[in-house]
């Protein structure tokens, strides 16, 4: 037993307990917003603090476990802390810290009449709640809590407002990530009359003594459950209709956190519960159609916040190769290409936000002169927009050279097809930034088709013109002091906050590909966590 890691371990609960007592204290608070402002920005802090201690604490390597309740795995809970689990903590507080400032800049400047403030914060940490429990989950029982807790915080966060769309989009997600919930409960269920156990360290020693048709079925089971909750073909179906419809910093703190939740439980089971290459030929066709459907549907959208929610599925894609190769190269550009998607597509998401407001509408064939109306959204919009396309030498190139290089080494036919598929997919995803790139920001907004009177406006004023403001809208709308409103400090801050933390995983690749290599490679000896959490040699903390 260690000593120096155990103070940082052994807090590791604190990382779910804190945004849930945040939650509870918020919603006593709902009637003092700035407080419960306060609170809930407070909370965040607070959770980033320690969750970046404990990523300290195995940035050099190291497997802890956290065994709550006073029961001995593995019949009680447990918690682990690794580089991969705590990596992804402090990735996801960063983003989620970042889009609860931009939503409160929203709020204010709105004067918190566009939505229920006192519902979405403490819904806000019961989410980030959900999904620090689903990382640091030690039992597949732990991991489904975990799921159940973002599903009841995303559906009150994802029909905000109450309108028809939202409604709408909502109870199709609920519906799909309910089916999800009951095939994985189920699936848990069967994995328990096989083995009697669902602590994750324990089911690695007991899977491979079971019959192999019986690993099979459990594996392909486990698979689909996170499929539909990671949005692979052909479970995608219900992204591209759910999340546009939400508010922005909504549609962006689930594009980044959701989707990758539903990854890391396919990254997680098939490194640590069904090693090899069983299914990995199967993986390669799902990861090739994942990438191909999704970014044919994104060239197609006309709207930015659907184009993006194409390209979201479209990178999931990027992600499933690289559990599919499974060799320490693609397992440890698979890890760095989770962080890297999870900032530049919540980044992205912002802008859309942004540009939805200072321009009225999302919608490509109605913007136009943007660059020009405000240079500073344009270079908001193109340096993420660049690194998502996977032009040298951002991060999303350097991810992607990583997962090409780990199919590379597999050398197999399937995974050289694979490789096409992810080049032809990097150069649709350009081609889709690009469109947007030349119609919302390049052209005259003249020439788009049916442009918004407040774009309109705010382009005469940038060329010191000035244009009629049509007679049913209010005149207050296209004032000096209204269009400066448009863009409040805050929402550009934390935007701008965010595209440099996607700039900073391109200047700090080096240390963190090494730190993401030792992570694959503790991944691929799943001794070390099977010791952590059942031994009692180095390494665990009680």
């Amino acid at each position: 037993m260690i000593d120096a890691p155990l103070s940082a371990v052994s807090f590791a609960p604190l990382a779910v307990a804190l945004p849930i007592f945040g939650a509870a204290l918020a919603f006593i608070l709902r009637r003092k917003r700035r407080t419960q402002r306060a609170v809930t920005i407070g909370v965040l802090v607070f959770t980033l603090i320690l969750e970046t201690w404990m990523l300290a604490t195995v940035w050099n390597g190291g497997t802890y476990s956290v065994t709550l309740g006073g029961w001995a795995p593995p019949f009680g809970i447990s918690m682990v802390v690794d580089g991969f689990s705590a990596f992804m903590l402090v990735v996801s507080t960063i983003v989620s810290l970042a889009v609860l400032l931009y939503a409160t800049s929203q709020g204010m400047a709105d004067g918190d009449e566009d939505g229920p403030v006192s519902i979405f914060h403490p819904a806000y940490l019961i989410l980030v709640a959900g999904v620090s429990n689903a990382f640091l989950a030690g039992d597949l029982f732990n991991l489904y809590v975990g799921f159940e807790i973002l599903l009841t915080a995303s559906y009150v966060l994802l029909t905000l407002g109450g309108t028809t769309a939202r409604i709408r989009a909502g109870t199709t997600y609920v519906v799909v990530s309910v089916t999800s919930s009951v095939l994985f409960l189920i699936t848990i269920g069967m994995i328990y009359a096989a083995v009697g156990t669902v602590n994750m360290a324990d089911l690695a020693q007991k899977l491979p003594e079971i019959s192999p048709g019986t690993q099979t079925v459990l594996h392909v089971m486990l698979l689909v459950a996170f499929g539909i909750k990671a949005a692979v073909f052909p479970l995608s179906f219900w992204l591209p209709d759910s999340y546009p419809t939400a508010p922005a910093p909504v549609t962006a703190v689930f594009a980044g956190l959701l989707t990758k939740v539903g990854v890391y439980a396919i990254i997680r089971t098939e490194t640590l519960l069904f090693p090899g290459d069983r299914l990995s030929d199967a993986l390669m066709v799902v990861a090739g159609l994942t990438m191909l459907v999704g970014i044919l549907g994104a060239v197609a959208q006309t709207d930015i916040k659907r184009m993006l929610s194409f390209t979201l599925t479209s990178h999931i894609g990027f992600l499933i190769f690289g559990v599919a190769v499974g060799n320490q190269l693609g397992l440890g550009a698979t890890v760095y290409y989770v962080a890297h998607h999870i900032v530049v597509q919540t980044s992205l998401f912002l802008v859309a936000g942004l540009i939805e407001r200072r321009a009225g509408t999302s919608n490509i064939d109605r913007l136009g002169s943007l660059a020009k109306l405000s240079p500073l959204l344009a270079l908001l919009f193109f340096v993420p927009a660049m690194n998502l396309g996977g032009i040298p030498p951002f991060s999303g190139f350097l991810g992607k050279l990583g997962l090409v290089q780990g199919g590379a080494e597999l050398g197999t036919p399937m995974a050289w097809a694979l490789v096409g598929v992810s080049l032809l997919t990097s150069l649709l995803t350009l081609l889709a930034v690009a469109r947007i790139w030349n119609r919302a920001f390049w052209r005259n907004a003249e020439d788009a088709t049916d442009p918004d009177p407040l774009l309109l406006v705010g382009v005469s004023a940038a060329r010191g013109a000035t244009y009629d403001i049509v007679a049913d809208e209010p005149a207050s709308r296209y004032s000096d002091r209204g269009n400066a409103a448009l863009l409040p400090n805050g929402m550009v801050a934390m935007t701008a906050a965010l595209v440099l933390v996607g700039v900073a995983l391109t200047v700090f690749a080096g240390p963190l590909f090494d730190f993401t290599d030792r992570v694959a490679m503790e991944m691929l000896d799943k001794g070390n966590y099977i010791e952590a959490v059942l031994g009692t040699g180095e390494g665990q903390a009680r």
